[in-house]
């Protein structure tokens, strides 16, 4: 399973780096240690984390989470896969992005819950690249 620093947490979550780590101090985000020290989250509590704090309403901060040339940097947050069609959920800050695509592009690009994605949109069409 993929762990994430707090920063990258935080850049996940769309919330500076000190909110992530009171979060965490404060037992809402379940956090590690890793052999060096650092304070991990574990890929799948962060993107069950993302979904609870996005129904939640706006960041403590409210902080803006704005995109790049239409770029969603998030994480998985669920994936659901047919006999041929797929569908990804990639939760970007307080953006749900849900795109319909086929099960093996899903399967190419090794997505799987709790692992960093970036959606793109362009027009109606939203697309996934793997980090």
């Amino acid at each position: 399973m993929q762990s994430y620093t707090i920063g990258q947490a935080a850049r996940l979550l769309g919330v500076s780096t000190d909110t992530a780590r009171r979060w965490a101090d404060a037992g809402r985000i379940t956090t590690h240690r890793d052999e060096a020290g650092r304070r991990l989250v574990d890929g799948r509590d962060l993107a069950a984390f993302s979904v609870e704090l996005a129904r939640s309403g706006p960041a403590e901060e409210d902080t803006p989470y704005t995109s790049a040339r239409n770029a969603f940097p998030g994480i998985v947050t669920a994936v659901k896969l047919g006999d041929v069609a797929a569908q990804v959920e990639i939760q970007a800050g307080p953006h749900r992005l849900v795109s319909l695509l086929t099960r093996e592009a899903v399967e190419e690009l090794g997505l799987e819950v709790g692992m960093e994605a970036t959606a793109r949109v362009k027009s109606t069409n939203v697309h996934i690249d793997r980090a």
